[in-house]
This record gives C-alpha cells, structure tokens and sequence, in this order.
C-alpha cells in the first residue's frame, strides 16, 4: 500500500485487512514521507499492534509519485519472499475484503492477474463519486482500451493481484511510469507477453478521508503514457491476442 497524508485511514484500512482469514497475509506500507505523519504511524502499529513480522514499512524520503512507490514496494516484497503481490489504495476505496475472493480466482482459474474491476459485469461505483470523476474515469478506460487495443473492461484500476512469476516476468523495475499510469503500463506489459488477466467485480468507494492525489500533472502523464507504450511495443514482448 502506498501511503501519503493516509493517517486517517491506514488504522481502518489495516484493522480490515489482517481480520481477514489469510494468516500468511502481510502488509507493506511505503509512505512518502507524509507531512500528516503517516509513515510514524505505521511504524507505531507495526510495533505496538500488529508486530513487524506482518507489517513492514518503507519510508521514502520524500513524495515520488504513485508508480515509484509501487516499483519500490513490489521490488522489496519479491526480495522478501512474497509468493502473491496484492497493490491496493489505503483510503478503503478499495474492499479489503474481496481480497480472499481475488486470491482464490487466481488460483482456481490458473490467471497471472487478477483485478478488482469497476466495469466488470457486477462491479459498481459509489454512488456520492461526483459525476464529473465518473465521467473522467469512464472516458480515461475507453481512451485507453482503444489506443492500446486492450480488452480489460477496467485499465486503470489499482487493486490487483499478482503471481510472483508474472511480476518477474513483467520487469516491474524497468516500468517508467511514474504516476496513475503505472496501472496502465503494468496491464500492457502483461498483455504484450500474453498472460492471462482476469477481472472480478467489485464495489469502489469514495476515500474516507483526505484528499485525491490526483494532480493536473499526473493526468497528463496518464493522456500521454498510451502513445509512448505504443512506441515500446517492441520490447515489451508479443503483440496483444485478438
């Protein structure tokens, strides 16, 4: 989980998470340095509630963007033995507890990725998303989908489930993303080496607390990352399935 200014909600998102029944789960909190005191937090957890065999925490030194986070959090995961990767937001937009429901769809349909999916059959959007960011997210999938010819009903979601092998297979180190669109650049690469990728359906909720990091910079990163992937095709493996 990437964390920055997510003080408000790592306690709730964490809480959630380790009531599940996955035993062997842990959990990875690379914090930003945030200025709320995020990183200090989880540290503290880690500590005094959870102990440092189930939660780790990466402090960076100082916000890097959403894709570095992710490089930094899955690299270090893979280091330490990590057989299955889950990458979620900590704002509780994403439900801890379709986690069980992902891992066994991995496993049982023998997928390298599975996504939880807003526009999978049975997936919705919270109703108090503010129309204009529905708008923004529908319109941002289709503008992805075509220019990168990909069929994922859901490209730019952020609540996945990786095998080991597929992110050694992916190279996530050499993933140039740095903000929103690492989502994208990671479903693309997959595609390009002709895994398997399934979605099941879940409900996104609006953050809990604190603010979108959604910056005017990042959304342009994210309009032009699709042409730039395009020129990469060739190293990035075989062409998408038709």
């Amino acid at each position: 989980m990437p964390t920055y200014n997510e003080a408000d909600n790592l306690p709730a998102v964490l809480e959630a998470l380790f009531a599940l029944p996955l035993p062997a789960l842990r959990v990875l909190v690379v914090d930003d340095n945030s200025p709320d005191g995020t990183g200090d937090l989880a540290e503290r957890l880690a500590r005094e509630e959870y102990g440092p065999e189930r939660l780790s925490v990466l402090r960076r030194p100082g916000k890097q963007g959403l894709g570095r986070a992710y490089v930094h959090g899955i690299t270090h995961a893979l280091e330490h033995g990590a057989d299955f990767v889950v990458q979620m937001d900590a704002d509780l937009s994403h439900p801890p507890e379709a986690v069980p429901q992902m891992l066994g769809t991995l496993l049982s349909t023998e997928a390298d990725v599975v996504i939880g999916s807003r526009y999978a059959t049975g997936g919705k959007l919270a109703e108090n998303w503010a129309p204009h960011r529905k708008a923004l997210s529908a319109w941002a999938n289709f503008y992805v989908r075509v220019l990168l010819h990909l069929r994922i009903r859901d490209v730019t979601a952020g609540f996945k489930i990786w095998r080991r092998e597929t992110l050694r297979a992916i190279d996530v180190a050499g993933v140039a993303s740095n903000g929103y669109s690492f989502q994208v650049e990671m479903n693309y690469r997959a595609v390009r080496l002709g895994l398997k990728i399934v979605e099941v359906p879940i409900r996104f909720e609006e953050r809990h607390d604190g603010q979108s990091k959604m910056s005017l910079g990042v959304q342009l990163e994210s309009a032009l990352m699709p042409f730039r992937l395009r020129r990469l095709a060739g190293r990035l493996g075989a062409p998408p399935r038709e």
